[in-house]
């Protein structure tokens, strides 16, 4: 069980690496843990950066935001909100990056695309060092940190620190987990607030693990019809179950429904476990949502 936990550290890991390799002349941005490019020519506008940094973590981390295309309606893709815990959800929004670099056309005219990979980039560093690989001296210790990597450095749950059924005290499966001192008590979830208000994204998607299915997001006011159909949409083309409800324990102060609360279109796509991206699956819904929006 520890060699297959140290392996799988090590190939995110890796992943992170080679990214620096990559044909965009990857640098490191001093002070933060987050890998920039130095230019992308397709994806610069005028009015608009490749990339920018939205907010800094608890730890002075950046948490950046990728853009690309050129429209005025914009689709935000979110991953990384817990952090190590669900590195997988990091490294399956990365891998869509990857992908709009290689392929810019695949963002219609009228779109803008913008990529979030990692939320909580110190619950992250928890887990994942990509200074090397991660070190523990038993199964135990390896557990014990991929839990911890769910929060952030305030051991707040991120995902509970929105402002959908705020509590200071939170449920996570049968554990009870801090929700913050207040909603949008933690800069991490700041900068996702700031984000939002001031791009009013058309549309939302978020990746967390591990359920493998599609859920529509919802706050007491019924589920909006457009999320509905992203729900139907997203779900057909990635071959995941849809959803209407999380029902599996109570959420409070969640990312989506919090979406829902403010009028923006949400989905949770829960990815089938902690390790897989299921990439194909997740690029065949990513790019039906965009036909969508693009009509």
């Amino acid at each position: 069980m520890l060699v297959l936990i140290v392996v799988i550290l090590i190939a995110i890991g890796g992943y992170f690496y080679f990214q620096s390799q990559n044909s965009v002349n990857v640098a490191q941005n001093p002070g933060s843990g987050e890998q920039t490019p130095t230019t992308t020519a397709a994806t610069t506008t005028p009015t608009q950066k490749p990339q920018e940094s939205i907010g800094k973590s608890v730890s002075g981390q950046d948490i950046v935001a990728y853009h690309f295309g050129t429209g005025n309606k914009e689709i935000l893709l979110v991953g990384g909100i817990h952090g190590g815990y669900e590195w997988n959800t990091a490294l399956v929004a990365y891998q869509i990056i990857d992908q709009l670099r290689a392929d810019p056309s695949a963002v219609p005219a009228n779109l803008t695309v913008t990529v979030i990979p990692v939320v909580n980039p110190d619950g992250l560093r928890k887990v994942v060092d990509t200074t090397g690989p991660f070190a523990a001296s038993d199964v135990n210790e390896s557990q014990a940190v991929q839990v911890s990597g769910r929060f952030n450095s305030n051991t707040v749950d991120l995902n509970r620190n929105f402002d959908c059924d705020w509590q200071s005290s939170g449920v996570w499966q049968t554990k009870k987990v801090s929700g913050g001192t207040a909603a949008f008590s933690e800069p991490e979830s700041q900068a996702i607030k700031a984000y939002v208000e001031s791009h009013k994204p058309a549309a939302v998607i978020v990746w967390y693990s591990s359920a493998g299915g599609v859920f529509s997001s919802n706050c007491h006011s019924g589920v909006l019809p457009e999320t509905n159909l992203m729900n139907q949409i997203f779900s057909k083309a990635a071959g995941y179950p849809s959803h209407e409800v999380y029902d599996y324990y109570a959420t409070t102060g969640d990312m989506t429904n919090w979406l829902a609360k403010i009028g923006t279109p949400a989905i949770s796509v829960l990815l089938t476990n902690h390790t897989d991206t299921e990439l194909s699956k997740n690029t065949a819904g990513v790019n039906a949502i965009l036909q969508h929006f693009a009509q």
